[in-house]
């Protein structure tokens, strides 16, 4: 049995606990901590826990109960800090994303998993939804070819209101916007569909909608890899509808997610066939259709997938190395947006953007946060679909 400690009790917290509860016979919480422990307090009664309520970290990793497992679901710029104390004390640790707020918080925290021995898992829900696991196995058949352009759309639309609570929308705390928090998502997909990281990246950021929040809620970049392929990024908190998804055109048929399946096939005069490459797409869809439905999709998903690799010893799927790689995308992306100039990767550590203070001196201000509450009441979130 794996007991397993929550920390931050806000609303994708729920999220968590409705998949740690998928699996009663292999977990099971044991603590909840929040710096409003009247949160905690409620999550204990809505989910009818026998669990220990905590106001801070060190008391509870302090406090003698056996943990295991520690998530970590607070606000970005303490999830380097949670992590780390945790595996310090020995604990493994799932870290919601992103991962941290910059590069060196990303190597403090997998010099802490190496140095105790631990695991650590990333949170990225969406490889575990059927769409994008069936998009990755058959883009690695290999039937379409290989990627010449992956178009991302981290669609999100949130209210005014969203930068209203008192962490959000300031580069301090937040770390930024829907680049960090949102695209974080199909950033990592974009990572695992292509395999490699690009070689350089350039990018705009704007604040078109949100005057309470200092940070982009709009951001667009475009990336180059070494073969000459692109791939852009829309990160947004603007879009109605939010209609997510991710479209690889391939070298001979075109994948997306939405699942939709294209090919064209020429004419002499390189014109495309009005029917299209009818057996190229049949046998896509063949091969699409043929592959065995997860077990478990989203968080609960990863969950089992993070349990089971602490059961077998095994790695888990989404490791902090993953995280990492995410990290370093966005973090080019904000680079590449504050200087509007063409940015380079890898980003080494003797750059200043490397850190979250070489971040925050940077950071474009597109409005000052002057207004904030402290909680929203508990009320339906959004998680996405692709």
């Amino acid at each position: 049995m794996i007991n397993v400690a929550i920390v931050g009790t806000g609303g994708i917290a729920n999220v968590h606990m409705g998949g740690l509860l998928t699996f009663p016979d292999r977990c099971r919480v044991v603590a909840l901590c929040d710096i409003y422990p009247e949160k905690a307090q409620a999550m204990k009664e809505k989910y009818k826990l026998d669990c220990e309520v905590f106001a801070d970290h060190h008391a509870m990793l302090d406090s003698g109960i056996k943990i295991d497992l520690v998530h970590v679901c607070t606000p970005p710029y303490v999830h380097c800090e949670i992590a780390v104390d945790s595996m310090d004390k020995g604990c493994n640790v799932v870290v919601e994303k992103p991962m941290a707020t910059c590069l060196a918080e990303c190597d403090r925290m997998l010099e802490a998993e190496k140095r105790n021995g631990v695991t650590m898992a990333c949170i990225a829900q969406n490889r575990f939804r059927n769409s994008i696991y069936r998009l990755k196995k058959t883009l690695d058949s290999n039937l379409a070819g290989k990627i010449c352009l992956a178009k991302v759309e981290s669609a999100w639309w949130r209210g005014h209101c969203y930068y209203d609570l008192w962490w959000r929308g300031t580069w301090e705390k937040e770390g930024g916007g829907p680049t960090l928090n949102h695209a974080v998502h199909h950033i990592d997909m974009l990572n695992w569909l292509e395999g490699r990281l690009p070689e350089s990246v350039m990018a705009m950021l704007t604040n078109v909608m949100h005057d309470n929040a200092e940070v982009e809620d709009l951001s667009l970049a475009c990336l180059r890899y070494e073969d000459g392929s692109l791939a852009q990024i829309t990160s947004s908190v603007v879009h109605h509808g939010e209609e997510q998804g991710i479209e690889l055109q391939c070298a001979d048929a075109k994948l997306s997610a939405p699942w939709e399946v294209k090919a064209e096939v020429s004419q002499a005069n390189g014109f495309p066939k009005k029917e299209g490459n009818v057996e190229l797409t049949q046998k896509l869809q063949e091969y699409q259709e043929s592959i065995p439905a997860l077990a478990w999709e989203g968080h609960t998903g990863e969950i089992d997938d993070v349990l089971t690799a602490l059961e077998t010893g095994e790695r888990p799927l989404i490791t902090g190395e993953d995280g990492k790689r995410t990290v370093e995308v966005i973090t080019g992306i904000y680079k590449s947006g504050f200087t509007g100039q063409l940015v380079k990767f890898p980003i080494s550590p003797e750059d200043e953007y490397y850190t979250f203070e070489g971040i925050l001196k940077n950071a474009v201000h597109f409005y000052e946060k002057t207004a904030s509450v402290e909680n929203f009441g508990e009320e339906r979130i959004t998680v996405g679909s692709y």
